[in-house]
């Protein structure tokens, strides 16, 4: 389980991202770097992590069902995940 500091940050900046993204867009158009600069930091979305939805793991994340790969593998093992079943042949 990840810190619950470091998931609070991502949600942090998650919602910077949203509030800044119409102007960060427009500056960009305008070609205005300096006050592009002047932003915070956090409301670009280069540095937001992907994180488990369920437990927060930043490593090992699988992008098309939003969790981690334990967490993937324990749901899938359950059968809570649709259409997917562990592989023997």
């Amino acid at each position: 389980m990840a810190k619950k500091s470091w998931i609070a940050r991502e949600e942090k900046r998650e919602k910077l991202y949203e509030k800044y993204k119409e102007k960060r867009r427009r500056l960009k158009e305008e070609e205005k770097w300096v006050e592009l600069q002047k932003l915070p930091r956090d409301s670009s979305p280069v540095r937001q992590n992907n994180r488990c939805k369920l437990c927060g793991r930043q490593r090992g994340y699988l992008r098309k069902f939003g969790v981690c790969r334990i967490c993937f593998r324990e749901l899938a093992l359950e059968g809570k995940i649709p259409g997917i079943r562990k592989s023997s042949w």
